[in-house]
């Protein structure tokens, strides 16, 4: 396939630039030839920005009239599945941003959608093209770490609640463990290579969600003003064990009591022990039994852009187009959002849940 192939984007908030802008790299191989939102204002001033030249309130509609190859469903997370299917069922292939979808009922019902269309259905799991984590998933697959046993992972801001519908689970499925956990449990599966979870035992509590608008760690607040209910979790953590014993501790907040915002993954293996996300990326070992360590080099073969999303939405296309097998698949947002459901039925009850 060797003409551009036509994209649209459905869906104009926030993330969504970050898909635009990777298409816009891609010159040679993408022409973004529209855009969908409800909100024709905001649809007005992103199509400007980005120079693309139709734009619809109506997903439907520009499924309808656009001939696309490819399309970005860059939506709030309950509006994620039927955008995703309609577009499938018109023979345009998908990037979906995670989660997936706000249960896995509703994620298998995707996943098979696809699969009935032979399209590309892709889940917006960024953290897999970054270059830490690429470089880290290859001294894996080399064996530098040895057996993989645990992974401890945190996402905790201190005042970072991202504002409107993302604290209204009727919008949203959940607070920050869907929207800031599912990363880094989706990475830290990634690097384990993909073992099935067996069980999850959770916790979430409800923090003060105002903070000081006048203090440096400020990001946002929720106004009750804005028109969406908060109902979520402010703070969860569990623990995630797999079928292979491979076992990851989770700490995820949008509001915690931290001295700063926290993001940080480390992986140990019998072998040694990588830090992927947060500090300095080392890799800590013992090597003709004495104890080493040294920083995680840049593995950059086989990676075009150095920023996670370019990389991101560079792999979508080229698995469009030259059939390169897809990084991040329906069937992993399935998974993954098994272990979500998982972990708030845990939370609910109290009680260690088993997964399928």
């Amino acid at each position: 396939m060797s003409e551009k192939l036509r994209v649209g984007i459905i869906g104009t908030g926030s993330i969504s630039h970050c898909h635009a802008s990777s298409y816009k790299k891609l010159v040679n191989d993408v022409e973004l030839v529209c855009a969908c939102d409800i909100d024709e204002a905001k649809l007005a001033a992103y199509c400007k920005q980005y120079d693309i030249p139709r734009m619809y309130t109506d997903y439907n509609e520009m499924l309808e009239k656009e001939n696309l190859d490819a399309v970005s469903i860059t939506t709030w997370n309950a509006a994620h599945a039927a955008p995703t299917m309609a577009a499938l069922n018109h023979g345009v292939n998908v990037i979906c941003e995670k989660p997936m979808a706000m249960n896995a009922a509703q994620a298998k019902e995707m996943a098979d959608c696809a699969k009935k269309n032979n399209k590309l259905l892709q889940i917006g799991f960024v953290k897999r093209f970054n270059y830490e984590s690429l470089t880290v998933k290859h001294m894996i697959e080399q064996g530098t770490l040895g057996n993989l046993q645990y992974a401890r992972a945190k996402y905790l801001r201190r005042a970072g609640y991202p504002g409107r519908w993302f604290g209204d689970k009727e919008y949203s499925g959940g607070g920050p463990i869907i929207d800031l956990g599912v990363h880094i449990i989706d990475l830290s599966r990634y690097l384990a290579g993909n073992p099935k979870p067996v069980s999850v035992f959770a916790r979430t509590y409800n923090l003060p969600i105002n903070r000081a608008e006048n203090s440096s760690y400020y990001w946002s607040y929720y106004d009750p003003a804005c028109g969406y209910k908060y109902d979520v979790e402010d703070f969860a953590t569990g623990m995630i064990v797999f079928d292979n014993g491979f076992t990851l501790h989770i700490e995820t907040s949008f509001n915690f009591n931290c001295e700063t915002d926290v993001t940080d993954l480390q992986i140990f293996g019998d072998k040694a022990g990588a830090v992927v996300e947060g500090g300095p990326k080392q890799v800590f070992g013992v090597k003709d039994g004495l104890f080493v360590d040294y920083k995680i080099p840049d593995f950059i073969r086989g990676i075009k852009y150095k920023d996670q999303f370019n990389n991101e939405i560079y792999h979508f296309i080229d698995s469009i187009k030259n059939g390169t097998p897809c990084r991040a698949t329906a069937e992993d947002g399935i998974t993954l959002m098994k272990i979500l459901d998982a972990f708030y039925e845990s939370a609910r009850t109290g009680e260690l849940v088993h997964i399928d």
